[in-house]
């Protein structure tokens, strides 16, 4: 008996005193067919199925959004402020907020804010550089961030 005949299906037939196995014909290649060529009935609802939006490599870029009183204060003035990747430059940022939030950008300003120095103890080390973004809408645009907040 080879490997691949482990794979395949049978069914035991018994002929006089012999039992002999035959393949399982796959029925669900026929009954795929016949699926295809139904047609829908008159009745049926057909819902609309709601496309997902492709937003390709932005959450490559974007890392989260700030969520500070400055942030906020400068969110009434249509100036949102993100932590971005240390790799993005400003208009792969400002593609990315298009792509996520939908939104027309006029300018994006980016800070590399570099890490602190801090002491755990005897040890002492420093946390990560990191780059922010102020990313400034067109008037009458809005992003919707700070909902759950």
């Amino acid at each position: 008996m080879g490997i691949l005949d482990k794979f395949k299906k049978f069914k035991e037939k018994q002929v006089g005193k012999k039992q002999i196995a035959t393949k399982i014909l796959d029925k669900s290649k026929k009954d795929k067919k016949e699926k295809k060529e139904a047609k829908p009935k008159k009745d049926a609802v057909i819902k609309p199925v709601a496309k997902k939006m492709d937003t390709g490599f932005a959450y490559k870029y974007l890392i989260k959004p700030m969520v500070s009183e400055k942030a906020s204060l400068l969110a009434s003035q249509g100036k949102y402020i993100f932590v971005v990747s240390p790799r993005a430059n400003k208009v792969e940022v400002a593609k990315a907020v298009q792509k996520v939030f939908n939104v027309r950008v006029k300018d994006v300003n980016i800070i590399n804010t570099s890490g602190k120095s801090v002491r755990f103890g005897r040890a002492y080390g420093r946390t990560k550089d990191w780059k922010k973004a102020i990313v400034t809408l067109e008037p009458g645009e809005k992003i919707e961030i700070y909902e759950g907040v």
